[in-house]
């Protein structure tokens, strides 16, 4: 079954199957090298999407915005905004730390998946 996932609004919005899912806007935990904060996990705020992919049931975006702890404006590719599970996207949870290139992973005060809410790995 293929699910069709596209940007829309000028980068606003990633669009599963002609339904806008996830917006932005919103406050993630990133992971990686997404700024300087990086020895740490990155509080970035989503300011617009400008590319949607899949990686194998992983639905990813690159995302820009900014890291409110330490100010910085980056451009983070790959990041995991959801899964596709029996031809169904499901978003993740806000409290999911998102890593660039597809990875998932737990807040670090759980360390346990799935994140509640949430498709965790599988």
């Amino acid at each position: 079954m293929s699910v069709a996932i596209r940007v829309l609004d000028d980068g606003a919005w990633v669009s599963v199957d002609d339904e806008r899912r996830v917006s932005v806007s919103e406050l993630w935990r990133v992971g990686g090298d997404a700024c300087a904060c990086a020895d740490d996990l990155a509080d970035f705020v989503v300011e617009g999407f400008t590319a949607v992919g899949a990686d194998g049931r992983t639905v990813t975006a690159d995302v820009y915005g900014q890291c409110i702890r330490c100010g910085a404006d980056a451009t983070v590719r790959a990041l995991p905004v959801g899964r596709v599970v029996d031809g169904e996207f499901r978003s993740l949870a806000g409290e999911a730390v998102r890593f660039p290139g597809g990875g998932l992973g737990a807040p670090s005060t759980s360390q346990a998946l799935p994140v509640p809410g949430s498709v965790g790995e599988d």
